[in-house]
């Protein structure tokens, strides 16, 4: 899909079309994480994509310390 740059007031900013909004199920006031990769593409998600990395992150520690965790639980 070819988005087109414009001036919006001070800035330069993209209009997305309804489909595309409809599609990431946006609404008003929701927020876009960019990441630009090596090659210079650029990816557009509305999840955080660093949210799955900490997730793994805590599932290790929690298979790590599942004793002490249970434990504490009590």
């Amino acid at each position: 899909m070819k988005l087109e740059v414009q001036q919006i007031g001070d800035s330069l900013g993209v209009i997305l079309p309804d489909d595309l909004v409809g599609r990431l199920k946006l609404d008003q006031g929701a927020s876009l994480y960019a990441t630009v990769n090596a090659d210079g593409s650029l990816d557009l998600t509305p999840h955080d994509p660093t949210f799955g990395k900490g997730m793994k992150i805590a599932e290790k520690a929690m298979d790590t310390y599942r004793v002490a965790l249970t434990e504490l639980k009590k």
